[in-house]
């Protein structure tokens, strides 16, 4: 096992190299197995947990973080064991709420970030949020409005830092200097979607990242499925739908090429995925979504994988992403 914990980009904090995503939770895997998984997660030092205030798909908007709450409230040094993140953007609707307008649609203004901290806490049963995140950007509310909201509760000792979520390079610098203006930490994080299929972050938001010091929390890492593989899942019918099976025939070409690959490793795919992204000191830690304590334990193998140059190289020939980085991608 080489589970790692690493600085969190520029800043002090520790965290795991691999983050304990909780979105199945109450959904896809049941609530005795959630408890599970994240017992297990701290017996293997997993110690970062992402979640958000919208999740629960299988019921109420929020069940995913009343979940988290009520396995914190078991005690036994869980709480504080975990560097917990949550998100605010997206509405949040639960049938005791009566509909309200900043709440129900998706923005970052001062009242909807208040109030949905507020909520959050309550659900996840604590006084605090390690990383409080910022699901997208909010392109027309002022930063004025939005710093001062998170800086209030960083002041208040209810939020420790604050991250961001789908935000272009461009969204990441701007954020960062707005929040320096003001003599405020700013951005310590982002999240965004990358995979060795989609690799167009390379282009400018992982030189944002580097630039201002955030660590990078990928999501999907493998691909929604495609890059753990696809192709055996589809053959021995273990993974069926219209829209996953559109995915993989619109990309055989590229998953033959790479489940071949991975089987001259001797490694499964989906631990070679996330190898590739470790191997990037960018990265901080990607996120896993296991529905399983067994699945948890097989994404284990992917902090043992050594890449050497001759086979990243292979992988960026079956993937090839933008180029590099903006403008020498695609200019002088």
């Amino acid at each position: 096992m080489s589970i790692e914990h690493k600085r969190l980009g520029k800043h002090g904090v520790l965290v795991s190299n691999l983050c304990l995503g909780t979105m199945n939770f109450g959904w896809l895997t049941s609530e005795e197995e959630s408890f599970k998984i994240m017992d297990r997660a701290l017996e293997l030092g997993i110690n970062f947990f992402d979640t958000a205030d919208v999740y629960g798909w299988g019921g109420e908007q929020g069940d995913t973080e009343l979940i988290l709450g009520r396995w914190f409230a078991q005690g036994g040094g869980r709480r504080e064991a975990v560097v917990l993140a949550t998100k605010v953007f997206n509405p949040v609707r639960r049938q005791a709420n009566r509909p309200e307008p900043n709440t129900d649609t998706r923005n970052l203004s001062a009242m909807k970030i208040k109030k949905h901290c507020a909520n959050s806490l309550k659900r996840l049963q604590t006084d605090w949020i390690d990383l409080y995140q910022m699901h997208h950007v909010d392109r027309e509310c002022p930063w004025d409005e939005t710093w001062q909201a998170f800086n209030s509760l960083v002041n208040q000792g209810k939020v420790v830092y604050v991250g961001s979520s789908n935000f272009a390079g461009w969204d990441i610098a701007t954020a960062c200097q707005e929040a320096s203006k003001r003599g405020m930490m700013g951005l310590v994080s982002e999240q965004s979607i990358y995979h060795l299929n989609n690799r167009m972050i390379e282009l400018e938001v992982i030189p944002a990242c580097r630039h201002y010091g955030l660590g990078l929390i990928p999501w999907s890492p493998l691909g929604g499925g495609l890059l753990g593989g696809a192709l055996e899942q589809l053959e021995t019918g273990r993974r069926k739908g219209d829209e996953f099976e559109k995915q993989v025939q619109e990309n055989r070409a590229k998953l033959e090429k790479y489940e071949a690959l991975c089987k001259e490793l001797g490694e499964p795919p989906a631990a070679v995925a996330l190898a590739w992204l470790l191997h990037n000191p960018i990265v901080t830690a990607p996120i896993i979504g296991p529905r399983t304590v067994e699945q948890l334990d097989s994404a284990i193998r992917a902090t043992e994988i050594k890449l050497d140059e001759d086979l990243l190289k292979k992988l960026d020939e079956i993937f090839p992403g933008p180029g590099g980085e903006a403008p020498q991608a695609y200019a002088w």
